[in-house]
């Protein structure tokens, strides 16, 4: 179920009425219809892939319960493994199978050994990356002590598949979203103001920006070989915004829809374009997947307290695993390697943690020389971003080579100006409210505070009219394929 559909626009409020109207007085019924509403949501896309998420959650739960009561060590560790391979099993099969038989097979093939090519019809599940990370969490912080095993099986179901953020998060960790769970929720008016502001917010995001970009960046992708230089810069400009206004619209949704029913979600984008390094970048970026690769990769790895083989060991293996994490596609491991390679200069002369706050703090503008750095980390980014979106390594080396052919000094070559022009409009008045907003948990969060309630309206009001007048043809959420 997309949130941006009249599916959901019907599931919200019945969900919603039946948990503050209905069941309000009893915590379990709410959590039970937390789950079923979260069964209803996902099985709406493929009701067979319920097995999936109703097995991790069962198996995760019964080790957690055994967790509590073992003491030793070797059978502690057992048990870890269990629900690591059960997860991690799950993930390879359905994700990266048919990846490792086609690279299996290519590789034999290059010393004359011709080797069956048995590759299955594989349908990825909806959110599986994001479902398993956050159950792997939970087992994780229980074997380390740092998480009380739950004893409701209820609410650990709801943790688990929590509608608003199972299929493209944030990952929450257990430690942050299951004790919401076990605590009764009081229905806060401004809460669900605030939660309703972030999920226009998201849908503007998706819609305007996300899904008017796709069009062009699509466009542009997939007809590569005739476009010349200047165009090809401009479609990966545009798929640099499609996916930011996808993704970062999809969270704000997530989290505007959990604060509807009483929780709180952490912040999954900070203003990621306007980081000045990309150490910087990966601080606003996805902050769930990046903090989790870092509490449960980079530091038990031995994080950056090593020396300098240990530093570039570790870095490059967190941000090749982030790649691949994304898609079974070499195009995605050369994205995460290149982040690596942008990222180990700062870490190496400890420079990495230099930009902690927010850009031109307390500032209208930025000075100089942080619009360079902007400029610069945008650059890379945008750059990384066409091995991302490219259909494979080939496809992305012949589109960068035209880039950096004389035709980059041409005019573009797209035949719908018009079109081209709205959306340059819309992304110009976008980065305008996301640059005042930049230092808030989302853009507009205090868009218009300190003016009359009726102004305020009139803000939200000018935004739906854009929602309806400009928005792009409906694409599904890009994070849905990982």
């Amino acid at each position: 179920m997309l949130f941006n559909s009249i599916d959901f626009a019907v599931f919200l409020p019945i969900v919603f009425l039946l948990y503050w109207f209905v069941l309000n007085k009893n915590l379990k019924l709410q959590n039970a219809l937390i789950v079923v509403a979260s069964y209803v949501f996902y099985g709406w896309w493929d009701w067979r892939f319920l097995s999936l998420i109703i097995f991790s959650t069962v198996v995760d739960y019964l080790v957690g319960k055994k967790l509590r009561i073992e003491e030793n060590q070797s059978k502690r560790k057992v048990l870890l493994w269990t629900s690591v391979i059960v997860n991690l099993g799950f993930l390879g099969f359905f994700k990266y199978y048919n990846f490792f038989l086609e690279n299996f097979i290519d590789a034999f093939s290059l010393f004359g050994m011709q080797i069956n090519n048995n590759s299955l019809n594989i349908i990825l599940p909806v959110g599986i990356s994001f479902y398993t990370f956050q159950t792997l969490s939970y087992t994780i912080d229980v074997y380390k002590r740092k998480l009380e095993p739950t004893q409701d099986f209820i609410a650990f179901s709801a943790f688990v598949c929590f509608f608003p953020q199972l299929v493209a998060g944030p990952i929450e960790r257990a430690t942050h979203l299951l004790p919401q769970f076990y605590k009764k929720r009081i229905f806060e008016y401004q809460k669900a103001v605030d939660g309703m502001r972030q999920i226009l917010w998201g849908l503007f995001k998706k819609i305007v920006i996300a899904d008017n970009c796709a069009h062009f960046a699509n466009e542009i992708f997939n007809s590569s070989t005739e476009m010349n230089g200047s165009t090809l810069v401009l479609g990966a400009i545009f798929f640099t915004f499609q996916i930011y206004g996808d993704f970062s619209g999809y969270s704000d949704i997530a989290i505007g829809t959990s604060r509807l029913f009483g929780f709180d979600l952490k912040q999954n984008f900070a203003a990621p374009y306007f980081s000045r390094d990309i150490a910087e970048f990966w601080r606003r970026w996805h902050i769930s997947l990046s903090t989790w690769f870092r509490d449960y990769l980079y530091i038990p790895l031995g994080g950056s307290w090593g020396g300098t083989w240990m530093k570039v060991r570790n870095t490059f293996v967190i941000f090749l695993v982030s790649g691949f994490w994304h898609g079974a596609n070499w195009t995605f491991i050369i994205w995460g390697a290149l982040n690596a390679i942008y990222f180990l200069p700062l870490l190496l002369t400890n420079n990495n943690r230099r930009n902690l706050d927010v850009v031109a703090n307390g500032k209208l503008l930025p000075s100089i020389r942080e619009s360079l750095a902007m400029l610069t980390t945008f650059t890379l980014t945008v750059f990384a971003w066409i091995f991302f979106r490219a259909n494979d390594v080939e496809h992305a080396l012949s589109y960068i080579s035209e880039i950096l052919s004389p035709s980059i000094f041409t005019n573009p070559i797209i035949g719908i100006e018009d079109s081209v022009n709205k959306i340059i409009i819309l992304l110009t008045v976008f980065l305008i409210i996301e640059w005042k907003g930049r230092g808030n948990q989302y853009a507009i969060a205090n868009l218009g505070s300190k003016s009359s309630q009726a102004i305020r309206f009139a803000i939200y009001y000018i935004i739906v009219f854009v929602i309806f007048w400009f928005g792009g043809k409906e694409q599904e959420f890009i994070y849905f394929q990982f």
